[in-house]
């Protein structure tokens, strides 16, 4: 029996290679790895040299200030004193004292939320605290910007706010005047500029209309569960955004350009009629340690300086706070993304400079 054999099939055509295109970023990649490769042929300890800086600039601010030190021991301390005041109806009584004056510049309440609760406790647990109850209060993200932006032009600390009332008694100030123009009247200035300005899209709430934002939950699970959240907010939000900051730092630093922006700050300081010192440590460092420099030396120094000084102080600095904390907590617990926090905190902290400025200029003869 015969057997057929197979037809052969035709062969395909080979197919034609195809080139990807470079891509941008291809082009970067490729920059960047000559620049590294040349480094390695004529300073081969450059790249080695590089890593160290920013270790040495990251190290003392991880590890002494937030993982041994008392700014981290703080923030946990925060997060417990702030769920302990909003167990016990601390948020509901601050929505009813300022809805009357909300409802003047057609706000939600809720925006001032925030900045009372960085008032006595920390910038950090205000917004994991706060970001949650204005979405409850269903707060517009316009209003939700306007919260931070007004966040960041009150003292994140009260050992900030204690420390600079004994560097404005010690200059001779009039303590409880500086106090009610510097702290508690742009609470309600800043919502009415931003909100006619930038962030128009607002509503009044009415108090019958809003939730009430005191919790159920018992006493000891409450704060056991503050206690973890504390320290959850410091091991895996803070202390990763403060590394990356000072990692840019340490890296301008070890290129040269650090000193010359460093200088410019305390030129601009000066010109600002903030103390050069204490307004670069403000800005850079904190603003706690600010104060307490401030207070040794207040009484030799104009008392301008010390005004102003105290007034940027009692903000949302230092930098690393700005550009690598309040963007990642708001993003987490808001419906703002991490640009969007970022944008309103450099906005309220421009608007700090400014109220530092005009207060220190034009209102300390009538403070002194």
């Amino acid at each position: 029996m015969s057997q057929e054999l197979p037809l052969e099939t035709p062969k395909q055509p080979a197919m034609p290679l195809t080139k990807r295109k470079w891509d941008k970023i291809e082009y970067v990649g490729m920059s960047l790895l000559a620049v590294c490769m040349l480094f390695l042929l004529i300073s081969p300890t450059s790249l080695s040299g590089l890593f160290n800086a920013i270790l040495s600039t990251v190290r003392p601010v991880v590890v002494d200030v937030f993982l041994t030190g008392v700014v981290g021991t703080a923030i946990i301390a925060s997060v417990i004193v702030g769920r302990l005041l909003e167990r016990l109806g601390f948020t509901d009584a601050l929505v009813r004292i300022f809805v009357p004056a909300m409802k003047l510049i057609r706000v939600n309440p809720a925006v001032i939320i925030p900045s009372i609760y960085n008032i006595f406790g920390d910038i950090n647990a205000a917004g994991r605290i706060a970001g949650p109850i204005l979405k409850k209060a269903n707060a517009t993200k316009d209003e939700q910007k306007i919260a931070v932006a007004t966040m960041v032009q009150s003292q994140q600390s009260f050992s900030t706010f204690m420390l600079g009332l004994m560097a404005l008694t010690f200059a001779g100030v009039n303590v409880f005047a500086v106090v009610i123009v510097a702290v508690f009247v742009p609470l309600f200035v800043s919502p009415l500029i931003l909100s006619k300005l930038l962030f128009r899209k607002v509503k009044t709430v009415e108090l019958g209309k809003l939730p009430r934002f005191t919790p159920t939950t018992e006493f000891m699970p409450m704060l056991f569960g503050a206690a973890r959240e504390g320290v959850e907010l410091l091991l895996l939000i803070l202390i990763p955004a403060v590394a990356l900051v000072f990692a840019v730092i340490g890296t301008l630093d070890y290129i040269g350009v650090w000193k010359p922006v460093e200088a410019f700050l305390g030129e601009a300081m000066l010109l600002l009629n903030i103390h050069p010192e204490t307004g670069v440590l403000s800005i850079l460092v904190s603003p706690t340690l600010a104060m307490g420099t401030l207070q040794e030396i207040a009484a030799d120094l104009d008392p301008a300086l010390v005004i102003g000084s105290f007034v940027l102080a009692s903000s949302g600095l230092p930098l690393s706070a700005v550009f690598g904390q309040i963007p990642v907590v708001w993003a987490e617990c808001s419906d703002l993304n991490e640009r969007e926090a970022m944008g309103a905190a450099v906005l309220g902290i421009c608007m700090r400079l400014v109220t530092a400025f005009i207060i220190a200029f034009f209102l300390t003869p009538f403070l002194v």
